[in-house]
C-alpha cells in the first residue's frame, strides 16, 4: 500500500469515527431534548468541535435528522428480519407475531429512536425519498409472510365492504398487485394497529389499564394475523 492510500484510508476511518460520534451525541439529545430541539451547534460544543467542522458532516440539521432517521429504521428493519429469519421453519401466524414482538422489543429498547419515527413529526422537516428504502425494510417482512401464505394454503381474504373495495384495489395496485385488494387493506389496518398498540405502551396510554402487556400484545397480534386473513395450518 502506498503512502497516499494508507492516508486516504486513515481519512475515511477517521470520518466513519466522527460521523459516529454526531449522531450518538444527537441521540442524547433526542432523548434529553426531543428532535425538534436538535441543535447542530450543541452537538458541535458537547463533542468539542467547531460548528464549522460539524458542517462538513452535516450541512443542517435535517440532513443530521434525516441520517438518525434511516438509522433507527434500519435498525429496527434488522431485528424484524431476524424474527422472521428465526421463524423461518414456524407457520405464518407464528412468524406473524415473532415480528410484531421484535417490533415491539425494539421499541421499548429505543424509545427515542421509535418517537422519532412514528413519534410527532418534527416542526419544519420534512423526510425526503432517501428515508423510503430504509422505512420500508419492515413493511417488506411482513408482505413477505403474508405472501408466502397466499402461495400455499395458509391466507384467507378478509371480509371487505362494497364502498371500500375501489380504495382496496387501488392500494393493491399501488403496493402489493400480487395480492388480493381485501389482504392489501386488512394488512393497511393492521399495519396501523400495530404500530398504535406500540405507540400506546411507549407513550404511556396503557398505564392502570393493561398489566399484563406481554400476555396482551402477543393477544392482539396474533388477532392482527387473523385479520389479514392468515390461518393457523
Amino acid at each position: 500500500m502506498s503512502t497516499a492510500q494508507g492516508a486516504k484510508g486513515a481519512r475515511a476511518r477517521a470520518r466513519i469515527e466522527v460521523t459516529a460520534a454526531i449522531k450518538d451525541e444527537a441521540r442524547g439529545q433526542l432523548a434529553a431534548e426531543g428532535a425538534a430541539k436538535l441543535s447542530l451547534r450543541a452537538v458541535a460544543r458537547e463533542l468539542g468541535m467547531a460548528s464549522s467542522a460539524l458542517y462538513r458532516y452535516f450541512p443542517s440539521r435535517d440532513d443530521l435528522l434525516t441520517a438518525l432517521i434511516i438509522d433507527a429504521y434500519n435498525s429496527l428493519g434488522e431485528a424484524a428480519e431476524a424474527a422472521r429469519d428465526t421463524a423461518a421453519d414456524a407457520g405464518h401466524v407464528r412468524r406473524w407475531t415473532m415480528v410484531c414482538e421484535a417490533v415491539r422489543a425494539w421499541a421499548l429498547a429505543h424509545p427515542h429512536e421509535y418517537a422519532l419515527i412514528y413519534g410527532s413529526p418534527v416542526p419544519g422537516y420534512t423526510a425526503p425519498d432517501d428515508t423510503i428504502p430504509a422505512a420500508a425494510r419492515v413493511a417488506y417482512v411482513f408482505t413477505g409472510i403474508v405472501r408466502d401464505a397466499h402461495q400455499g394454503p395458509g391466507l384467507a381474504k378478509p371480509p371487505l365492504p362494497a364502498e371500500l373495495r375501489p380504495e382496496a384495489h387501488r392500494m393493491a395496485a399501488d403496493f402489493a398487485p400480487d395480492l388480493p385488494p381485501e389482504t392489501v387493506a386488512a394488512f393497511v389496518a393492521a399495519w396501523a394497529e400495530l404500530f398504535g398498540l406500540v405507540g400506546f405502551e411507549l407513550f404511556g396510554q396503557f398505564n392502570r389499564v393493561v398489566e399484563d402487556r406481554d400476555a396482551f400484545f402477543r393477544h392482539a397480534a396474533e388477532r392482527l394475523a387473523h385479520g389479514v386473513g392468515l390461518v393457523f395450518p
